[in-house]
C-alpha cells in the first residue's frame, strides 16, 4: 500500500509544485529522508488524493493554514508557487490573505503578502 501512496504522491507533487516540490524533497534526502517520504506518501499521496476538493481549493486552504500558523514563510513560498502552478491568479491569493485579517491579524497577513510580493515581482 505504501508504494502506491509514494507513486501517487510523486505524481501529485509534480502536478502541484512542478520542479519546486522535487527540489524540497531533494534537499531533504540527505538530512531527513524519512521526512521526505512522509511528505510524499501522506500529504501528497493520501491527503491531496482525497475526493471533494479541487487542487486550487486545496492550495488556497494550505496558504490560509500556513499564514495562520505564522513563521512558515519558507512553506508559504513553496505553496504560493504551487497555487500559481495550479492556476490560481495572484489577485485571488492576495484576496485569500486579506480574508484572514479578522481571524489572524495584520502581522501574519503582512508576512504572507511580503512573501507573495517577492514571488510575484520575480516573474
Amino acid at each position: 500500500m505504501s508504494d502506491n501512496y509514494f507513486k501517487t504522491g510523486l505524481e501529485n507533487l509534480k502536478k502541484i509544485d512542478g520542479t519546486a516540490g522535487s527540489n524540497v524533497i531533494e534537499n531533504l534526502s540527505d538530512i531527513a529522508p524519512d521526512l521526505a517520504r512522509y511528505i510524499i506518501e501522506f500529504a501528497f499521496g493520501q491527503i491531496y488524493e482525497r475526493p471533494g476538493l479541487s487542487l486550487q481549493e486545496r492550495e488556497l486552504l494550505t496558504l490560509s493554514s500556513l499564514l495562520t500558523a505564522g513563521g512558515c514563510e519558507a512553506q508559504l513560498q513553496v505553496h504560493i508557487n504551487a497555487a500559481l502552478h495550479v492556476g490560481i491568479k495572484e489577485e485571488k491569493i492576495i484576496e485569500a490573505f486579506l480574508h484572514c485579517i479578522p481571524y489572524t491579524g495584520f502581522p501574519k497577513v503582512l508576512n504572507a503578502v511580503a512573501v507573495a510580493g517577492q514571488i510575484f515581482s520575480g516573474k
